[in-house]
C-alpha cells in the first residue's frame, strides 16, 4: 500500500491544504486523480509520498492522466499560494482545464487565418544584440524595452528558435490573442504547425483542453502562445516565458487567485531553470525602476526596425471652441484630416478611453481638474451627497460652483461614449464604412472577428476603447484621432498617469509604422499636461522621470506596497458598518509601519446588486501586509496584495 498528500481543488478546509490518502499503485508527484471528499468525487494533486498515519484513510479513485504535472508547475502553485495568501486549492485549480473527467475528441480551431505569406526576416544589428543578451542571461528576468515598431516579435522568434533546437519549450503571453494574428501567423510559418500550440478565449472548453492535453503529452519542445491563461500549460523544460506588451493591466487575474503573470512567470521560469523576459515600449513604472536599480536587466532596442516616416501630431485644446465650429466634440481640425483620408482610400482609428469619462470634475475653461491633495488622483464625484471623494485616501470637499483657478462657473462632471461617437461621426460622414469595437460590441461585430475587413482595409472608419492599443498593425491607417486624450487622467487611481501614458504612446504607436505620410490628432483639456506632452511625443524617459519622482513623494509602489481588504454587502449601510469595523480593528494591528486608509466605496460602488466598499492599506515592506491578511473576515469580505489598480 501507498501513502499520498493529496492537494484537492476545491477548498475543503481553509486551515488545510492537503490531505492523505492511499492507493495500490505508485505515483508521482504531480499526478492527477480523483479522490472522494465527504459524498463527493473531487479532482487532487499528488504532492508526494508519505508514511502510513495512524488514523484511516481513503483510498484514490482513480488517476485521471496517466502523465503528471511538470515539478515546475506544482512548486509555482505553492510559491503563488503562499506569496498571495491565497488557499493552494485556487491556485492547483487556475492550473487545470475544465471537465478534466470527460472524455474529449476535439481539433483546436485556427483562430485567424494567414493574410499572407511572411518572409523569412534577419535581425538588424539592435535586435542581434537583445537576442544575443537573451540567450546569454544569467538573472531568470530581463526587462526588453523597445520603442513602438522597434520588432520584439522578431526577437521573440529568434530566441524561442534556439531554444528550440537546445530542447527546451517557449511561452509566449500575449495581452488577447485575437488581437495579433501577425504573431500566430509567423509562429506557424517559422515553425512546424505541430510545434505550435495556441490558446485564446474564444475556443470551447474542450478545444481548451485538448491544447492543454497537447502539452501535458509533447514528448518534444513546444512553442506556446496565448494570454494569461497559456501561462500554466503543462510543457517541459521550459527555456523562455516572453510576455508582451508587459504593460497591460490583464496580465493581473481579477478574481482568485488574484496573481501578477509577471511575477509568477518569473517563478516558474525559475523552476524551470529558464528565462523571463517583459517586452514593452511603455514599461511599468515599476519594472523599470528595478532596472534602474539593478535588480533586473535591462535590453534595449532603441530605434525602428524599418525606415518610417514619423506622424505629424496635432494637439487640439478643447477648452478653445474656435476649435470646434463644425462639431461640438470633434474637432474642425480632425474633420478635415478625416475628409481626406476618406479620399484617399485610407482608415481612421478613433480611440476613446471609455472608462474615467463619467466622473471627471474639471473647468471647461482653464481645464482645472479636482484632486485629492495627498495622493494628487482625481476626486469622483458623489452627486447623492453632493460630494466629490478620494476612493483612496478618503479625502472629501465640496462640489465647486466655480473653477478654483480662474473664476469661471463652466465645471463639467462628464464626457462622451463610443456609441455617441459613432453616431456622430455617422452624421459627419454618412458614406464612410464605420464600425465600433468595444465591450458592448455584438459577438459578430467583435475585433478578432472583423480583424481581417480591419486589415484589407475595408473599414474607413475604427472607433474603440482600450481594446485598440494594443498592438494592432494596420498597413491601411493613416490617422488617429483621440477626442478626450485626458479622460483616463479622471480615474481616481495611482495608476491613471501611468496608463494614460501608456495608451496614448501606444495609439500614437499606430501610424508612422510605414514610409506614408501619417497624422495623429490629439485633443485634451490639458493640453500643456506632462502626460499628454510626454505621450503625445513617445516620450518614455521623460515620463518615467516624472512619474517616479511623484510616486516617491506619495511614497506609492515601488516606493512601498499595497494591499486591500474589499467588502460585498446587499445594502450600502452594511457596507460602511463592516468596513468602519474592520477598518478599527486593523488600525489596532496595524502597528508602525502599516498605514491604514480610511473606508472608502469602490470606484464602481453598486455592482451585481451588491454595495462594495474597500480598506487600502501601504507599507514600506511586503512582509507587514502578508501579516495583516490574517485579520481577513471569513465571509463578506477579499483580501488582494499588490492590486494592479485601485478602482
Amino acid at each position: 500500500m501507498y501513502y499520498y498528500h493529496i492537494a484537492p481543488t476545491i477548498l475543503v478546509r481553509r486551515a488545510d491544504s492537503f490531505f492523505t490518502y492511499h492507493a495500490t499503485q505508485s505515483l508521482e508527484p504531480g499526478h492527477i486523480v480523483t479522490i472522494p471528499i465527504g459524498t463527493r468525487e473531487c479532482i487532487g494533486i499528488v504532492l508526494g509520498p508519505t508514511t502510513k498515519p495512524g488514523f484511516a484513510t481513503k483510498p484514490i479513485s482513480t488517476v485521471v492522466e496517466p502523465t503528471p504535472l511538470p515539478r515546475a508547475l506544482i512548486q509555482t502553485a505553492q510559491w503563488m499560494s503562499q506569496y498571495y495568501h491565497v488557499h493552494l486549492a485556487s491556485c492547483l485549480s487556475a492550473m487545470l482545464p475544465r471537465g478534466l473527467t470527460t472524455k474529449r475528441r476535439a481539433r483546436t480551431r485556427q483562430l485567424l487565418h494567414s493574410l499572407h505569406q511572411p518572409t523569412e526576416q534577419q535581425p538588424n544589428a539592435s535586435q542581434q544584440a537583445a537576442i544575443t543578451a537573451l540567450l546569454q542571461q544569467s538573472a531568470t528576468t530581463s526587462l526588453l524595452y523597445g520603442v513602438t515598431g522597434s520588432g520584439k516579435t522578431l526577437v521573440y522568434k529568434k530566441v524561442a528558435q534556439a531554444m528550440l533546437s537546445t530542447g527546451k519549450s517557449t511561452i509566449l503571453l500575449v495581452p488577447e490573442i485575437a488581437l495579433t494574428p501577425h504573431i500566430i501567423r509567423e509562429l506557424t510559418m517559422l515553425f512546424d504547425p505541430a510545434d505550435v500550440l495556441v490558446a485564446h478565449s474564444q475556443q470551447t472548453p474542450a478545444e481548451r483542453w485538448h491544447v492543454w492535453h497537447q502539452a501535458l503529452t509533447a514528448r518534444t519542445p513546444k512553442v506556446a502562445i496565448g494570454p494569461r491563461s497559456a501561462l500554466f500549460l503543462p510543457l517541459r523544460k521550459v527555456g523562455l516565458i516572453a510576455i508582451d506588451e508587459a504593460h497591460e493591466p490583464s496580465y493581473k487575474q481579477d478574481n482568485t487567485p488574484r496573481y501578477s503573470a509577471l511575477r509568477t512567470a518569473t517563478m516558474l521560469a525559475k523552476y524551470h531553470d529558464g528565462i523571463t523576459t517583459f517586452g514593452s515600449a511603455t514599461p511599468l513604472v515599476a519594472d523599470y525602476y528595478f532596472s534602474q536599480q539593478g535588480r533586473i536587466p535591462l535590453i534595449t532596442l532603441p530605434h525602428k526596425a524599418t525606415k518610417t516616416t514619423s506622424p505629424d501630431i496635432s494637439i487640439i485644446d478643447n477648452t478653445k471652441r474656435g476649435n470646434f465650429i463644425q462639431h461640438r466634440f470633434i474637432s474642425d481640425a480632425a474633420i478635415g484630416i478625416m475628409n481626406n483620408m476618406l479620399a484617399d482610400g485610407r482608415q481612421t482609428l478613433v480611440f476613446h478611453n471609455r472608462r474615467g469619462t463619467t466622473s471627471t470634475t474639471l473647468c471647461k475653461i482653464c481645464g482645472w481638474m479636482a484632486l485629492d491633495p495627498t495622493t494628487q488622483t482625481p476626486l469622483t464625484l458623489h452627486a447623492d451627497t453632493h460630494q466629490l471623494i478620494s476612493h483612496i485616501s478618503g479625502y472629501t470637499a465640496p462640489v465647486p460652483t466655480s473653477c478654483p483657478e480662474c473664476g469661471s462657473v463652466d465645471i463639467i462632471h462628464k464626457g462622451i461614449g463610443t456609441k455617441l461617437l459613432q453616431t456622430e461621426l455617422s452624421r459627419l460622414f454618412p458614406q464612410a464604412r464605420i464600425a465600433r469595437f468595444d465591450g458592448d460590441s455584438a459577438p459578430a461585430d467583435t475585433l478578432a472577428e472583423r480583424y481581417n475587413d480591419i486589415h484589407a482595409g475595408k473599414l474607413d472608419i475604427i472607433i474603440g476603447t482600450q481594446i485598440l492599443a494594443k498592438g494592432l498593425d494596420l498597413p491601411h491607417l493613416g490617422h488617429v484621432l483621440i477626442p478626450q486624450a485626458d479622460a483616463g487622467l479622471a480615474l481616481p487611481d495611482y495608476t491613471a498617469r501611468e496608463r494614460t501614458f501608456q495608451l496614448l504612446a501606444q495609439v500614437v504607436g499606430r501610424v508612422g509604422r510605414r514610409q506614408e505620410k501619417t497624422a495623429v490628432t490629439i485633443q485634451t483639456y490639458q493640453p500643456h499636461h506632462p502626460v499628454i506632452t510626454y505621450g503625445s511625443q513617445q516620450d518614455y524617459a521623460g515620463f518615467y522621470h516624472d512619474e517616479s519622482a511623484q510616486r516617491a513623494r506619495s511614497m506609492l509602489p515601488p516606493f512601498s506596497y499595497l494591499a486591500r481588504f474589499t467588502c460585498r454587502y446587499k445594502t450600502e449601510s452594511a457596507a460602511i458598518r463592516a468596513s468602519h469595523k474592520l477598518y478599527r480593528a486593523l488600525q489596532q494591528h496595524a502597528g508602525t509601519s502599516v498605514t491604514v486608509m480610511r473606508p472608502t466605496p469602490r470606484f464602481y460602488e453598486y455592482q451585481h446588486g451588491s454595495y462594495h466598499w474597500q480598506i487600502v492599506l501601504k507599507s514600506p515592506t511586503r512582509r507587514s501586509l502578508l501579516a495583516m491578511a490574517e485579520l481577513t473576515p471569513a465571509s463578506k469580505w477579499q483580501y488582494e496584495l499588490d492590486p494592479a489598480t485601485l478602482l
